[in-house]
């Protein structure tokens, strides 16, 4: 994952960082490397692989390491005598978050300067866990990035900076979550000093415009062909590749990764939504006014292709279509 050299500052302060999966290493990175001290840093603890082996650390434990810093990894926050005392005796001007877990009072109220959040959304818009996917499953053409002062509520609290993302119409979750966690280390620093500024007074929500952005889970990602295409493009955009959206054929579950919108392909008159459009040279499926190409596909127990070699390999039979119920709703990918 690409790192955005850190811009110079004029501050420099002791700092606890918090964060657990890839997303938040570049910002880590970022931190090490400039002026400010960071004193340590809190993740979760190892982890199982659900298909066994041994205990994995967590994206940002590895990071952390690399650089070798001092870990903590607490099994749970709230009501973590140990854990406060350990926090309190590092005597931090600030504990910055990337993508963790929600703080207690007890905690994020320990620092000098309070705890800082780095949000991948224009807040008070996209309040949630899943910022980037809603964002593209809405279609939106620009998000971005705000900091904001820990409260009490999640992602209410006032803003320090925000910056502007521009979406481009290639987008998939993949890209502007490696574009976003590239960006988020420099706009850290910049938070940074604007709140060390003692002229600077956080600025309120306005808690009228708020949108939430829920957590996306493998069962959110069933595909509707009952949609139009473009929202039904932007459903799978949103969700590729994690979760990754799907439907079934022949009763077994597609991941489907890619997808075009089409200006040739009309609805076929009568043909219900999910249908195979008859075409040799694409995969088209009817959805509720167009076609919509599907270009990356990985159909259970397959590896992944493209539409073309779908058309090939299953051979389609007319009046076949996506969308028949599955014999289970296990993630086989």
């Amino acid at each position: 994952m690409r790192i955005v050299a850190p811009p110079q500052s004029t501050v420099r302060m002791r700092l606890v960082f918090m964060g657990t999966p890839e997303y938040a290493c570049p910002t880590l990175a970022c931190l090490v490397h400039s002026e400010h001290e960071v004193a340590a840093v809190v993740t979760g603890p190892d982890v199982r692989p659900p298909r066994g082996g041994g205990l994995h650390p967590t994206p940002v434990k590895r990071e952390a390491l690399r650089h070798g810093l001092t870990v903590l990894t607490p099994a749970t926050l709230r009501n973590n005598p140990a854990l406060r005392e350990a926090l309190a005796g590092l005597k931090a001007d600030v504990f910055v978050v990337v993508a963790f877990k929600i703080l207690p009072r007890s905690l994020y109220a320990l620092p000098r300067l309070g705890s800082v959040n780095i949000h991948a959304s224009l807040l008070p818009r996209y309040r949630g866990a899943a910022p980037i996917h809603w964002a593209l499953i809405n279609g939106e053409t620009e998000t971005g990035l705000s900091s904001f002062v820990l409260n009490d509520t999640v992602d209410t609290g006032d803003l320090v900076l925000q910056e502007r993302v521009p979406i481009d119409p290639a987008d998939t979750f993949d890209s502007l979550y490696a574009r976003m966690a590239a960006l988020s280390g420099p706009f850290a620093l910049r938070s940074l000093e604007r709140l060390a500024d003692p002229a600077f007074a956080p600025i309120p929500q306005d808690g009228t415009a708020a949108t939430p952005a829920p957590k996306v889970t493998p069962e959110d990602a069933l595909i509707d062909w009952g949609f139009p295409a473009p929202l039904v493009h932007n459903f799978i955009r949103g969700l590729s590749s994690v979760p990754g959206a799907y439907s079934t054929f022949r009763s077994r579950r597609v991941k489907i990764l890619g997808s075009r919108p089409v200006v040739d392909a009309p609805a076929a008159p009568g043909a219900p939504p999910g249908a195979i459009v008859p075409d040799r040279r694409r995969l088209l499926v009817q959805c509720a006014s167009s076609a919509l190409e599907l270009t990356r596909l990985v159909p259970e127990g397959k590896k992944g292709m493209d539409g073309v070699s779908f058309l090939n390999g299953l051979q389609p039979q007319p009046g076949e279509r996506f969308g028949a119920t599955p014999h289970n709703i296990q993630d086989p990918v």
